[in-house]
């Protein structure tokens, strides 16, 4: 059964943190998520973008989720997980700012572990460093921080991803089943279906 974990922080894109938690556990996975300066059992604030015809996407308020795990203790266990799943939304850009999730993300990346980014996601590892040389995508307002990180942006619409080798990327919510089909797929896991 692999490990997953999950980074997330207050403003998380609601659909981002709890749709890829809910589908990773029907694929059989053990899916931890965490939050600096949080604790297994407290919550953390989600937000709703949508797309409604406007210049960007608008926010609304979503759902509390409650944190089952807790970053200190997954950073002492980081050899236990078998994958690294960043949503998207708010929290990428102040959690980028704390050593401890870059120090995280840099793990899984040196130990060559199937790692998903969605949406602003992309922020986490642009700040650490992690995809120079490396073609990925995000929601396209990330793409010049993708450029800048030395990275390479590949536009890719809405409801599809990209992987190259052991990184899947992808717009926005949109793109889940793409994403977490791909990120399954790098995982190890195979989906196989029958007639009754």
């Amino acid at each position: 059964m692999p490990k997953i974990l999950i980074i997330a922080g207050d403003f998380v894109e609601d659909y981002e943190l709890m749709v890829p938690y809910q589908m990773l556990q029907l694929l059989g996975c053990e899916v931890d998520v965490v939050c600096p300066d949080r604790r297994a059992g407290d919550f953390i604030k989600t937000a709703i973008h949508d797309f409604e015809g406007d210049q960007t996407y608008s926010e609304k308020p979503g759902h509390r989720f409650t944190l089952n795990a807790e970053l200190d203790e997954a950073a002492t266990q980081q050899s236990t997980y078998d994958g690294l799943y960043l949503p998207g939304g708010r929290s990428p850009e102040y959690l980028r700012l704390d050593q401890r999730v870059l120090d995280l993300v840099k793990h899984f990346f040196e130990a060559a572990k199937p790692v998903a980014a969605i949406c602003h996601g992309i922020q986490i590892l642009t700040a650490a460093r992690v995809i120079n040389g490396r073609r990925c995508t995000a929601y396209p307002a990330c793409g010049p921080e993708i450029t800048l990180a030395q990275g390479q942006y590949v536009a890719t619409p809405v409801n599809e991803a990209y992987v190259e080798g052991n990184l899947v990327t992808a717009p926005a919510w949109p793109a889940h089943a793409a994403l977490i089909g791909e990120f399954a797929k790098l995982l190890g896991i195979t989906i196989s279906h029958s007639k009754a």
